[in-house]
């Protein structure tokens, strides 16, 4: 069974930093890709960013320059590293992880899959305000 647990939510000020980490295990040989997610009030989840078993980062437009995904393969753990935190970053994250491709570029536009994933993680409140 794949199980994915993670960490690091909390409050931040604007301009701040905060590390999410993922704990990711019961696959064999690992994922083909794993991501992060983040859901605000009232809004529909959305894909923040990927990586895939290669290292290869895809982000959404809002969060390049500011966010960095990583992984530890040693470990199994997926981290996104937000820096510059905005009021408008405020929401629930998740991570993700799949067999597949998460995440594809369709006319220079980042797509990140929601539907049918192996696993998700339960979800950590980053609140960013002053």
């Amino acid at each position: 069974e794949v199980q994915l647990l993670h960490s690091g939510g909390c409050s931040v000020q604007p301009g701040g930093s905060l590390t999410l980490s993922c704990a990711v295990s019961g696959y064999r040989t690992g994922p083909n890709s794993i991501a992060w997610y983040r859901q605000a009030s009232g809004k529909e989840r959305g894909g923040v960013a990927s990586i895939d078993r290669a290292g290869k980062p895809t982000y959404r437009e809002s969060v390049k320059g500011r966010f960095t995904i990583s992984q530890d393969k040693v470990k199994n753990i997926l981290y996104l590293q937000m820096d510059n935190l905005k009021t408008e970053d405020s929401a629930e994250y998740f991570c993700a992880a799949d067999s597949r491709p998460i995440s594809s570029v369709v006319a220079g536009t980042p797509v990140f899959t929601k539907n049918g994933l192996d696993a998700w993680g339960q979800g950590t409140l980053v609140t960013v305000s002053s």
